[in-house]
């Protein structure tokens, strides 16, 4: 039961500390003269990856590559499955053309990419930046593609931060794609939006200790390996911001920005925490997951590209069935 108790704490410190470390950088970037765009796709983008990137990083470093592995494959995988087949049951989910066939290919490649590291590399250095380049020239992609008035459509960074502005009130002072001016330092101060990041950044720590602790815990005591647990109740649990984004932005009739939030936080997963953790903690995949659920993420990422291209909608009956094929991959992963 401890170790359970561990876990809820810790997820409650990581979505917490998260969001109070967001809106800290957020303010002391903008009061610097940062715009409110290119706060959003960095700073509020990956930010809000903060409880995956934490945790794999804490998991890499207490030697357990199954939780910090797990976590992102098993995060993109639920992101896709369990988190876009609720926003389509509330909401029919409808697709942009252009933007399917720009972030829906860079998912599905980022996906492949991480396949092939699994089968012929780890996560060493080297991979580390590969991954982090190439998440920032997405960033500046979609950065040019914004301030040009996304003639192709919004990219799945801006829908990312969208999704979570529909939750939480602005903190940037208004839309992001509106430049404000600079406001002086002085004026303003940056005491308070420092210091709630400095809290958020000290809760996210913390959280991701007692969720690894809790991880370990749970796996040794059900018997069962620490990659199932990362897999499935690491990767569910922090990936709570992104349910609760999107369930919230079908609600509200916005599903589109919802598929957004999903294809930006698998890009971010890999590209970002993958590269991240690679550069702080190299680590190697398991094999298991190499065989197995990194192929399933590989192929679920090509199945969103077809559910969505049917029509360029996804509907209730579509939301239904990638539920379940979430739940039948959740049965074959646990041991009978």
């Amino acid at each position: 039961m401890t170790d359970y108790l561990l876990v809820v704490a810790g997820l409650a410190l990581l979505i917490t500390g998260g969001e109070l470390l967001v809106r800290g950088a957020s303010t002391v970037a903008q009061r610097l003269g940062m715009s409110p765009l290119l706060i959003g796709l960095t700073l509020v983008g990956f930010g809000t990856s903060t409880p995956e990137l934490v945790t794999s990083i804490e998991a890499s470093l207490a030697g357990s590559p199954g939780i910090a592995v797990g976590n992102i494959v098993g995060s993109n995988i639920a992101n896709i499955l369990f988190i876009l087949g609720i926003a389509a049951v509330i909401t029919p989910v409808a697709v942009s053309q252009n933007a399917l066939r720009r972030d829906g290919s860079f998912v599905l490649i980022t996906a492949a990419a991480f396949c092939l590291v699994g089968t012929f590399a780890s996560l060493d250095r080297l991979v580390g930046v590969v991954f982090v380049a190439g998440l920032a020239s997405y960033i500046y992609y979609a950065y040019r593609q914004e301030t040009a008035g996304a003639p192709d459509g919004h990219t799945a960074a801006f829908e990312k931060l969208e999704a979570h502005e529909e939750v939480f009130d602005s903190h940037l002072g208004g839309s992001t794609t509106t430049t404000k001016p600079a406001v002086s330092a002085a004026t303003s101060g940056l005491a308070w939006p420092l210091g709630l990041a400095v809290l958020g950044l000290l809760l996210v720590v913390g959280g991701g200790k007692l969720l690894v602790d809790g991880a370990t815990g749970i796996a040794r005591s059900a018997g069962v390996s620490e990659t199932l647990i990362g897999l499935t109740i690491v990767a569910v649990g922090t990936s709570l911001p992104e349910l609760v984004t999107s369930v919230i932005a079908a609600l509200r009739r916005h599903a589109d920005v919802a598929l957004g939030n999903v294809l930006g936080s698998n890009i971010y997963n890999i590209l970002g925490i993958g590269g991240v953790t690679a550069l702080i903690a190299p680590t190697t995949i398991p094999p298991e997951i190499v065989r197995f659920d990194s192929l399933v993420m590989l192929v679920v990422s090509g199945l969103l590209l077809v559910v969505a291209r049917t029509g360029y909608t996804i509907g209730r009956l579509e939301g239904c069935i990638l539920i379940g094929a979430y739940a039948v991959y959740l049965a074959a992963l646990w041991p009978a």
